[in-house]
């Protein structure tokens, strides 16, 4: 899975539902009617940040994503991208 672009701005998909829970949480996409298991507490700040922040990048360092960290992010945003949980904003 390649990284996606952080700097453009994405937001949590109109038709996604979010549910934390104490691994993470769960994400479920009723459009598709697909469940997405985030087990990472940062992911989530970072998903449900994505809204309010200009870039996939700012929402990963408010959510206190170091530099080095950001790679891995991508990819997992990348992969919550290409299921259609986030999805671009215009």
């Amino acid at each position: 899975m390649t990284a996606m672009e952080l700097d453009r701005a994405w937001a949590l998909h109109a038709q996604v539902a979010v549910r934390p829970e104490p691994f993470g949480a769960l994400l479920y996409h009723f459009g598709t009617r697909g469940l997405t298991f985030l087990k990472d507490r940062r992911l989530l700040t970072v998903v449900q940040s994505l809204a309010h922040e200009p870039t996939a990048r700012a929402a990963c360092l408010a959510a206190g994503v170091g530099e080095a960290e950001l790679p891995r992010y991508g990819r997992a945003l990348a992969a919550l991208a290409q299921s259609s949980m986030i999805v671009g904003k215009a």
